[in-house]
């Protein structure tokens, strides 16, 4: 428990440093929400769909976590190329510790931007529609940001350097985002693309955000916080194993 501890203060006490790195990972949702939210929204209102920023604001909330959770599993490749890395796994502690404690970290760096991004979209304009689902919305939260803070985890420990970074980028990261539902409802799409989007781990993120924070869901709070939770689950083991195969 002492390793899980301290590298979940590492993480912590890394992030908090790079003032940079907090800043900037807020630019791209508040960009997202203020031009998207005000250009299309009186679209979106006109074809009796609401509020656009309400519905916009979960799925911005969840992109924020995306991002900074993949990152953050993904900084094992920066400690593997300046040898951070190594002084870890030469410890005489678990590598699934080290795993838990590193995936721990990353999830609560996640949840924080999450927070923050929240402020920002009430400031935007964006109403809760209960004050008290919100506490409820910081479970789907973390547990949206475990997720994908083991998906990072599970493919840098694959990756040797950061030549196939670009690569989760352009063919994963972005993609997820923009086939969740997030930006655009699931309803009246054409099949292959509410197919693709069944599929998603972060559809049932964004579902979930949407169901706790405006009452409103495609699938169902209960049904996108098991699906969170399987997949969470399986993605863990995979990350659990790959990390453990990692040669320094």
């Amino acid at each position: 428990m002492r390793t899980i501890y301290v590298l979940w203060l590492r993480q912590i006490k890394r992030y908090l440093r790079s003032k940079s790195r907090i800043v900037g990972s807020l630019g791209q949702p508040l960009l997202f929400m203020v031009a998207l939210g005000f250009g299309f929204g009186p679209i979106f209102q006109k074809a009796g769909a609401g509020n656009y920023i309400e519905f916009l604001a979960p799925g911005i909330i969840a992109q924020g976590i995306l991002f900074t959770a993949m990152f953050s599993g993904t900084e094992i490749i920066w400690d593997r190329q300046f040898g951070f890395l190594k002084e870890t796994l030469v410890a005489p502690v678990s590598r699934m510790e080290i795993m838990i404690g590193r995936t721990i970290g990353g999830a609560t760096i996640a949840t924080l931007q999450g927070a923050i991004i929240f402020i920002l979209s009430l400031l935007v304009g964006f109403k809760p529609s209960d004050i008290s689902s919100v506490l409820s919305s910081f479970f789907v939260v973390f547990l949206i940001a475990i997720l994908f803070t083991a998906t990072g985890t599970a493919i840098a420990s694959t990756l040797d350097d950061f030549q196939g970074f670009q690569l989760i980028m352009n063919f994963l990261i972005m993609p997820m985002f923009f086939l969740s539902g997030a930006l655009f409802p699931l309803n009246n799409l054409p099949p292959f693309i509410i197919n693709i989007s069944k599929i998603n781990p972060l559809t049932y993120g964004v579902d979930g955000l949407r169901a706790t924070l405006t009452g409103s869901s495609h699938f169902g709070l209960k049904t996108d916080i098991l699906i969170l939770s399987i997949i969470t689950s399986i993605v863990l083991a995979v990350g659990s194993y790959l990390f453990s195969k990692i040669e320094v």
